[in-house]
Formats: structure tokens, C-alpha cells, sequence
């Protein structure tokens, strides 16, 4: 009796230290899970504005760049919750787009895969609506989707030029 009595203990012990090493580890898991995290364990270079929205550059050739924007907040609607990335390719005059302007990007968000476009404040932004909880494989593919769909319309409404 007494020996399987000294076993429970033991087994209770082992358990136990495991709890202890699995709720240590547990921070360094769940870091990964966040944007900061996730941008981290993928390598990428950023910023965090004032608004607490991460700023990436992406480089899309040797001559061009893209500027991204990961947003720190998430938005939800009823069982969704969804974050953004943002891409701007294209800023107006004044308020308004030119009609032209306007029926490309209109165009474009129907031949798109992931994303469409919006105005922002003046600017065309690319937007990648992604589940908040996106694993950081698709966190990265929105992204690098966002960014090359945003330069190829920021060349094509600017005759080349590279603003974003």
C-alpha cells in the first residue's frame, strides 16, 4: 500500500512540474500571437505610430517601395472580429477622386482576391480585412498582397511616380 501511496506522490509531483513549466512557457507562446509578435517571428522591420498601428516598407523592386500599415485595433461585427492592413497608392487633389480615378479603383476591388479599395481621408487605400486571431502566415501574405497591389496602382495612376 504504502508503495503505490509513494507513487501517487510522485506522479502528483511530476504533474505538478509540469503545470509549472507549461504555465511558464505559456508568455512566450502567446507573444506569438500578437501583432508585434508575429511581425518578430517573420523577420519584418517596423514602426508603431502614435496610434499604436504598426508602419512596414516593403520593398517590391529595386526601385520602388510600399508602405504598409498593420492596424493595432480590430473591428467586430456580431461572431467577427477582423483586423486591417492598409496599403495607399493614390492621394487626391482635393477631397474628391477624379471620376476616372474613381471607376479604376472600383474596377480593380471586383478583380482583386483578397481586399478592396477605400478612401481615407483624400488617399486610395488598399484595405485586407483578415480574422484578428489570422496565423502569421497569413498576416504575411496579406501584406505582401496589400503591398504589391497597391504599388501596381500607385504606378499606374501616377505615370511611375513612387509617393508611398
Amino acid at each position: 500500500m504504502r508503495f503505490s501511496c509513494w507513487n501517487k506522490v510522485h506522479a502528483m509531483r511530476g504533474m505538478l512540474a509540469l503545470m509549472g513549466m507549461l504555465l511558464f512557457c505559456g508568455p512566450a507562446v502567446a507573444e506569438e500571437t500578437t501583432v508585434a509578435g508575429q511581425l518578430d517571428a517573420l523577420g519584418y522591420e517596423y514602426e508603431v505610430d502614435d496610434d499604436g498601428d504598426y508602419r512596414l516598407v516593403f520593398e517590391v523592386d529595386e526601385q520602388r517601395t510600399q508602405l504598409v500599415f498593420v492596424l493595432s485595433g480590430t473591428e467586430t461585427y456580431g461572431s467577427h472580429e477582423v483586423r486591417e492592413v492598409w496599403a495607399p497608392a493614390y492621394r487626391a487633389v482635393d477631397d474628391g477622386f477624379p471620376v476616372e480615378v474613381a471607376n479604376r479603383l472600383l474596377a480593380a476591388s471586383h478583380e482583386n482576391k483578397l481586399g478592396a479599395w477605400v478612401k481615407q481621408d483624400g488617399l486610395a487605400v488598399y484595405v485586407v480585412k483578415l480574422p484578428a486571431g489570422a496565423s502569421s502566415a497569413q498576416l504575411s501574405d496579406a501584406m505582401e498582397y496589400a503591398a504589391n497591389v497597391a504599388d501596381r496602382m500607385e504606378a499606374a495612376l501616377s505615370d511611375g511616380e513612387d509617393e508611398f
